[in-house]
């Protein structure tokens, strides 16, 4: 089968820090692959080498000839003073095409962006908005291969489900490093890690995430054994040896180097083995067994003269996690503001339990001074030691527990990274012994072996806990209810993602209807095909124009409805217009195949 990208013993390395070495792996048309790894494993490096920003130490690296490679980076660069509209068309600026075509991928991706003012300038947009704006203009190049760098950033749970539809319905292949799991379960056909606890640096499997977790356990368990085995063998070999064997014939002259390759095989099993460490959470709770510790009453809170929530209760107590989901702006990190009480609500009540224990995790992290080491950082009151549970523990020792090395100490926090900043707040909140636990956005900037960790730190967490997240995932797996802010009066709580994403299914405005005269033209089928130009094709080819102005207002149409607030809050009806403006856009690229075609038999016929 045809390759689209060979990868052959790649090495990266930054210095004296190894990222990846001898990588070797394929990626075939059509497949659709996530890629994952910890923080600082080479992903990202990894994307920049096979679209040619960067270049490999060692090894080889093939791309099929004539391939359009498209790489989508984590953060978004645009000009602030161009339009959307602008950018798209500066995109295709370096491509050869004709300016029918390119009206024609621009007019696409607006309509697949859901921009309907696309006169807006960048710098207008937020967060979510850009990144939408980047991946459809990586979309408007129509890659053989798009690579896709934590695409989920900045992105609510409507922009990812919009995201997940468009890579489902793609006809190209694509690489997608992410950490969300639910996002990699939905739209991957192939999952990839590279982690240097495999053979290899990489391990890659034909499935979703949930088949690569068990497919990864189960290397991860063979290869605990196989040192086991190999260490077996090894005393026995040893015991052989220090009998004082010599290599006087040629039988035990092939022992003995068969002990060596032995010995050498059991080192490297060993030192991947080590590799497997994880991040130690373990959250402190108190031992309290106060059944209620938070009491909310009619809880409401407007910001800006708009309402956010109202009319909010519910008790909570120990061993019970409570999540908190809703798009951008809903409200969320408000409310845990309102339960931290370090803001009143406009109504209601909130109401701790006696001398109730709080630690909160604040997802800005702006209290971290870039300027001071990591070593004050986990350890702000001074000393080798840090008390942990009536405890000392040195500091090398606790930072190893949050898989920082030694010689990062003295290190300034404004150098490390995202996820290194998101395991310091850890650590401190692990060192407050607590009732209740407030994560604003924990997830953001952990890899996936970090976020297993902090799951199951949850959920052994013996108080209770508010978390707010888009981890889907993560939250199935740890809530007990969900509270959906969707701007409602009242919120209303739920089991899991499963029941919110059908209530905003049931909350649905049934779709307009289509005129019939649209309805008439898109089901209508292509008139077959004649070798001679005939009346019929001379009547068609008089009436085509006006047939492909109504089809690009059905693509003009469907656009605006995409971006309408009752089709963004419905996955479902979301996706249904999704499809139906895809199916338009198709309508109206055959209409002009058909022009063309019928154009190219009318200048045949005139010359006969």
């Amino acid at each position: 089968m045809t390759v689209l990208v060979s990868v052959k013993e790649l090495c990266k390395a930054y210095g004296d820090d190894t990222l990846f070495t001898g990588l070797s792996f394929d990626v075939k048309p059509g497949e659709k692959l996530g890629l994952i790894g910890m923080n600082g494993s080479g992903k990202s490096t990894l994307l920049k080498i096979i679209c040619g920003l960067s270049n490999p130490d060692e090894g080889e690296l093939s791309v099929q000839p004539g391939q359009c490679v498209v790489y989508l980076a984590q953060e978004d660069e645009f000009d602030p003073e161009l339009s959307i509209e602008q950018v798209l068309f500066n995109t295709l600026a370096s491509l050869d095409l004709q300016e029918k075509e390119r009206h024609r991928r621009v007019n696409r991706a607006l309509g697949l962006g859901g921009f309907t003012d696309a006169a807006i300038k960048t710098k207008a947009l937020s967060g979510g908005w850009r990144k939408r704006l980047a991946i459809t203009r990586a979309f408007c190049l129509e890659p053989n291969l798009l690579l896709l760098d934590e695409p989920t950033n900045h992105l609510d749970i409507a922009g990812i489900l919009w995201l997940e539809q468009m890579l489902l319905t793609a006809r190209f292949s694509f690489v997608a490093v992410s950490h969300d799991r639910a996002f990699l379960e939905t739209v991957c056909s192939h999952t990839m890690e590279i982690a240097r606890y495999y053979q290899g640096g990489v391990f890659k499997i034909q499935g979703n995430y949930h088949t690569f977790e068990q497919e990864r356990d189960k290397y991860l368990e063979a290869q605990a054994k196989k040192q086991s085995s190999l260490a077996s063998k090894m005393r026995r070999e040893d015991q052989w040896l220090r009998q004082g064997a010599k290599a006087r014939t040629t039988k035990a002259k092939y022992r003995i180097d068969q002990a060596e390759e032995l010995r050498k095989e059991l080192s490297e099993v060993k030192t991947r083995n080590r590799q497997t460490a994880r991040m130690d959470i373990d959250f402190s709770g108190t031992g309290r067994q106060t059944r209620k510790l938070l009491r909310v009453h009619n809880l409401t809170k407007s910001f800006g003269g708009k309402l956010l929530f109202s009319g909010i209760t519910f008790e909570l107590g120990p061993g019970f996690c409570l999540g908190i989901v809703g798009d951008n702006g809903s409200g969320k990190s408000t409310f845990l503001s309102l339960i931290e009480q370090s803001m009143a609500p406009d109504q209601g009540t909130v109401k701790w339990a006696e001398n109730l224990k709080t630690a909160v995790y604040h997802q800005e992290r702006t209290y971290l001074d870039p300027e001071m080491t990591l070593r004050d950082a986990l350890n702000p009151a001074g000393g080798d030691s840090i008390n942990y549970k009536g405890r000392p523990i040195h500091v090398v020792s606790w930072a190893k527990r949050f898989l920082f090395m030694p010689d990062q100490l003295d290190m300034p926090v404004g150098r490390l990274s995202g996820g290194e900043k998101a395991r310091i707040v850890l650590a401190e909140i692990m060192r407050q012994p607590c009732d209740l636990l407030l994560l604003d956005e924990p997830t953001n900037d952990l890899d996936i072996l970090s976020l297993e960790v902090l799951e199951t730190s949850i959920k052994e967490f013996e108080g209770a806990v508010i978390i707010v997240s888009h981890d889907r995932y993560l939250m199935d797996r740890v809530c007990h209810r969900m509270l959906y802010l969707d701007n409602s009066e009242t919120p209303k709580f739920y089991k899991d993602f499963g029941q919110i994403l059908k209530a905003r299914t049931a909350l649905d405005k049934p779709e307009k209807p289509v005129e019939e005269k649209t309805k008439k033209e898109i089901t209508k089928p292509a008139p077959a095909k004649k070798l001679l130009f005939s009346f019929k094709d001379k009547y068609e080819l008089e009436h085509i124009e006006e047939k492909i102005l109504d089809a690009e207002q059905r693509v003009e149409d469907l656009s605006e409805q995409v971006q309408h607030p009752d089709v963004i809050q419905s996955p479902a009806l979301l996706a249904e217009t999704c499809q139906k403006l895809e199916q338009a856009q198709a309508l109206v690229q055959s209409l002009y195949s058909r022009w063309e075609e019928l154009e190219e038999k009318k200048a045949a016929a005139d010359k006969n």
